[in-house]
């Protein structure tokens, strides 16, 4: 039982409980978002978004591909918005953050011959054996 718990207080096990419900609460703001503002937005514009009603026959049988189709531009929109207000803003952040560090210096090279890359201080390459210029 030790080792359980040590397991379940371990930071991974936390942060992954957390990020669980922070992604679920967050996947229902951006839901609301794209049902409330968004398709009524769209609405507003070119008409009725709602395609519930779509369907087609094919020998007495009938597909209802209008629900699919509202799940595919609900899908777009959440991608959307998910990518608009969250991804790119956070992006940019990170992009600022970083622009002042200098890049790590290279751990490896290419070796002429055979183009495989090799730890920067060998000699010989480990694949074709050819000598490395220094």
């Amino acid at each position: 039982m030790k080792g359980f718990k040590q397991f379940m207080l371990r930071g991974n096990v936390l942060d992954l409980a957390v990020a669980v419900v922070m992604g679920a609460a967050f996947g229902a703001v951006v839901t609301a978002l794209v049902k409330d503002l968004i398709t009524p937005l769209i609405a507003a514009i070119v008409g009725k978004p709602d395609f519930a009603r779509i369907a087609f026959t094919i020998h007495n049988s009938i597909f209802p591909i209008g629900d699919f189709i509202n799940a595919l531009v609900s899908f777009l929109l959440i991608g959307a918005a998910v990518y608009f207000l969250v991804v790119l803003p956070v992006n940019t952040i990170v992009a600022r953050a970083r622009r002042g560090q200098t890049p790590p210096d290279p751990t490896v090279k290419k070796c002429p011959e055979c183009l495989s890359e090799v730890p920067i201080a060998a000699r010989r390459c480990a694949f074709c054996t050819s000598p490395l210029p220094s």
